[in-house]
This record gives C-alpha cells, structure tokens and sequence, in this order.
C-alpha cells in the first residue's frame, strides 16, 4: 500500500465521520422542531465535499 492510498483510506473514514455526524445534526433539528436544515449542515457539507474530493485525487492513478 502506498502511502497516498493510505492517506485516501484514512480520508475516506473522515467522509463517513462527516456523514455520521450530518445525519445526527439533522436528526437533533428534527427531534427539536426545526422545519429546515441547521445553519451546520452547509460548513459539514462543504467539508464533505472536499475531503471527498481530497480522497478521490489521491486515488487516481497519476497521483
């Protein structure tokens, strides 16, 4: 395994982190009334997106 695959499998685990704890947050607001997303859900979700990205870089095959 290289090093960069390592990295993109430890990236990955940082993705489901991110989905684990966007589904928890939308949970809370939902347990809590809210009839929209938490003002949290946009920065989680651009993080996601990135380390997401991140991960799929590092897995390609030039990397």
């Amino acid at each position: 395994m290289t090093r960069e695959d390592d990295i993109a499998d430890r990236l990955a685990a940082i993705v489901e982190d991110l989905d684990e704890l966007m589904l928890d947050r939308l949970q809370e607001a939902l347990a809590e009334g809210a009839t929209s997303r938490p003002a949290s859900d946009k920065v989680l979700s651009q993080a996601r997106r990135a380390v997401d990205k991140a991960q799929r870089l590092l897995r390609q095959p030039d990397a």
